[in-house]
């Protein structure tokens, strides 16, 4: 995937410390192990990201009492990318028997079964996910609407994070500065 490589490529190059802190791939064998746990396949776009990236906190960094772990600071700040675990664990919170939630609203749900988080802030109430079905992009806030097609697909996402890295280094997002190799929000 090679938006998430230009990511990555900025990343090291920007906020080194940042870099450093991120875990290796996932492998097959958990990818394969997840799906059979949540019941369905991974996006084609989901499954080789995480193949170069399993973005799970390591065990002993767990944090029980919120909802999602992840790496503080990346993309943004108060939102995260989900490794594997994580996202098997906000789905499983998320899923619901009749394959969407509200149950009464097939064409406008809140959530549908066949969306897979993989951003979100540490509570859950926010965050983005991709469609297996298509492999669109969509965010979802709890107590406001779900947005689907928001991005065409998770490359199109990437190169998003790519331009907002590019906006930190030349000095046009005011939010965010680098310090000591590290992206600090203001």
């Amino acid at each position: 995937m090679d938006s998430w490589s230009h990511v990555m490529s900025l990343l090291r190059e920007l906020a080194p410390a940042d870099h450093a802190d991120l875990p290796g791939p996932a492998t097959e064998q958990m990818l394969a192990a997840a799906e059979e746990r949540m019941g369905l396949a991974l996006h084609e776009d989901l499954r080789a990201w995480l193949l170069r990236n399993n973005l799970d906190l390591p065990e002993e960094e767990v944090d029980d009492d919120v909802a999602c772990c992840g790496f503080d600071g990346f993309p943004d700040e108060g939102s995260f990318f989900l490794g594997i675990r994580a996202m098997e664990g906000l789905y499983a919170n998320r899923s619901t028997a009749a394959g969407f939630d509200p149950p009464d609203q097939p064409e406008h749900p809140f959530w549908r079964n066949e969306w897979i988080p993989f951003l979100s802030d540490r509570d859950g109430w926010t965050g983005k996910f991709i469609d297996v079905r298509d492999g669109r992009i969509g965010r979802w806030f709890v107590g406001e609407s779900t947005v689907t097609g928001e991005y065409a697909s998770l490359a199109h996402y990437f190169d998003s994070v790519a331009e907002r890295l590019r906006s930190i280094a030349d000095g046009t997002l005011p939010v965010c500065e680098i310090s000591e190799g590290r992206l600090v929000w203001l």
